[in-house]
């Protein structure tokens, strides 16, 4: 696999191939390979910890979560679906190296006025920021228990 940036998350181990297309990544909850970009790095990542470290199910995770914002198809990275099944979690990864800065958080924020999760998780894999919402204000606030939600 070529050389990628070390991240602030717990090491983890990949799956990968090499094909026409680039490198490749095995992703277990899409079923599916899918090219190795910086942001899937991150992304990969994310779900490892929150699977590894946080006892989340991987039922409860969905990549690429389909959300219609004024009429426009668009996907939030990752969602976490509580026990009830709704959206408990939005989260947005950005390549290493990419500022975690107001444009991302107000993404977050636009992804989740249609789906109306408790929290948002921006991370670049280097930093990472966690909010709670609340009366739809978002405000920073230590990573929950997301196994117990």
């Amino acid at each position: 696999m070529p050389t990628l940036p070390k991240l602030n998350f717990p090491p983890i181990r990949l799956r990968g191939r090499r094909t026409a297309q680039g490198q490749e990544v095995w992703d277990e909850l899409r079923q599916q390979w899918v090219v190795l970009t910086p942001e899937e790095w991150v992304r990969r990542h994310l779900v490892a910890c929150l699977i590894e470290h946080y006892g989340c199910q991987r039922l409860q995770l969905v990549e690429e979560y389909p959300v219609q914002l004024n009429g426009q198809a668009q996907r939030a990275d990752l969602v976490l679906l509580g026990r009830s099944g709704k959206p408990l979690l939005v989260a947005e990864c950005k390549a290493h190296g990419v500022k975690i800065d107001q444009a991302v958080l107000d993404q977050a924020v636009r992804y989740n006025s249609v789906l109306g999760a408790r929290y948002l998780f921006l991370t670049n894999g280097e930093r990472h920021y966690c909010y709670e919402v609340v009366d739809g204000v978002a405000t920073p606030c230590p990573m929950p228990l997301l196994h117990e939600q």
